[in-house]
């Protein structure tokens, strides 16, 4: 995923959809926005998105249900999914929701503030993780090659540990050597 990946904004209420723009634009990341859980899904699995900032009660598929969807598959089970309700403390759908491994479940109205602290944590730490796993891609695929090809010079080995109370050179026989 690219570093621009959008935070995608599921509200089924214009205002609402509004009032989260205002409250993350700041944070200067691209910002997209889908109307229903169906949007949302096609947007997912179009590419492109870093976090997904979800209203929990959307008609047709609900944001759980999206949640669901998305762990299932390879392309969106790690993106960050924060939550929002209208309902105060449901048990119930925190429980389910933390479940599904969502980040956070967040109740309306929200704390701009507050919101935008945990936005930013949550795709800053996603957007470092995928940046440490095509490094380990990289790392990884230049290892085979090597392997590949053994006439190429291989990794330095580091030398071996001088015991204490033993003057350095004398494990690897230099200091014969240099009798001689």
């Amino acid at each position: 995923m690219p570093p621009d990946a959008r935070i995608l904004i599921v509200a089924d209420h214009e205002d609402t959809l509004y009032a989260l723009e205002n409250a993350l634009a700041p944070l200067g990341h691209l910002l997209g926005r889908a109307t229903s859980g169906d949007e949302a899904l096609k947007q997912l699995l179009r590419g492109h998105v870093g976090l997904l900032l979800l209203d929990a009660h959307l008609p047709g598929t609900g944001g759980l249900e999206v949640v669901r969807y998305m762990r299932r598959l390879e392309q969106t089970q790690h993106i960050p999914v924060v939550l929002l309700t209208g309902f105060v403390r449901d048990r119930q759908l925190g429980a389910a929701a933390y479940a599904l491994g969502v980040a956070d479940l967040v109740t309306k109205p929200v704390d701009p503030w507050a919101l935008r602290t945990k936005i930013r944590h949550l795709y800053d730490t996603h957007q470092r993780r995928l940046a440490l796993e095509r490094e380990i891609r990289t790392l990884r695929a230049r290892l085979e090659e090597r392997t590949a090809n053994p006439g190429r010079p291989g990794l330095p080995r580091p030398l071996p540990r001088v015991p204490p109370g033993q003057p350095a050179g004398a494990h690897t026989g230099e200091l014969e050597r240099d009798r001689t």
